[in-house]
């Protein structure tokens, strides 16, 4: 069984740890930590031998990781076995995963408050009403807003992440 640096070792529990409370498999995470900070593509048989996980719960989990887009199969040349690895890039994963929870999480709940806030049954008191349609105006402003910073070239992108407070300061000063 491979060892991992000490640190490697910390960190892929951190990230299983972590994923729990995101409600994301431990595995799962553990999985995707271990080829983000691999050197090189992995083996589901690697990869179970490495974490003492069954190579069933391997499976299932790298399956889970490409449905996200967050790993690819990749081939190694005189070995006939699929090979695993994780985008790289800190960025992309970060929005690789921040779109596909809107889509997974925000959608289905602003397709809901539509569909509810178009209704009037009568039943619904108005206080609940104008809860729901708050909501649904806030989420799809965050929605629009999500789009916008999703189609900045990267280093607009990476620029507006360093602006910090800064922004604050200038709205603050605009609008006060």
């Amino acid at each position: 069984m491979p060892t991992l640096p000490p640190v490697v070792e910390r960190v892929v529990l951190h990230w299983g740890e972590m994923a729990t409370r995101w409600g994301v498999s431990r595995t799962v995470a553990q999985i995707h930590a271990l080829l983000y900070l691999s050197d090189r593509p992995l083996p589901a048989d690697e990869i179970a031998d490495t974490l003492s996980v069954a190579r069933s719960n391997v499976s299932t989990s790298l399956k889970e990781l490409q449905g996200w887009g967050l790993i690819k199969i990749t081939h190694v040349m005189g070995d006939r076995r699929d090979h695993f690895e994780s985008l790289q890039d800190i960025t992309q994963l970060f929005r690789v995963i921040v779109d596909e929870r809107k889509r997974r999480e925000l959608d289905p709940t602003i397709a809901m408050l539509r569909e509810w806030t178009s209704q009037d049954d009568g039943a619904t008191p108005a206080h609940v009403r104008q809860k729901l349609k708050s909501t649904l105006s806030f989420l799809e402003l965050l929605t629009r807003w999500y789009e916008d910073m999703k189609g900045l070239p990267h280093p607009i992108f990476l620029a507006l992440l360093k602006t910090g407070a800064r922004i604050q300061r200038f709205l603050t000063k605009e609008i006060g």
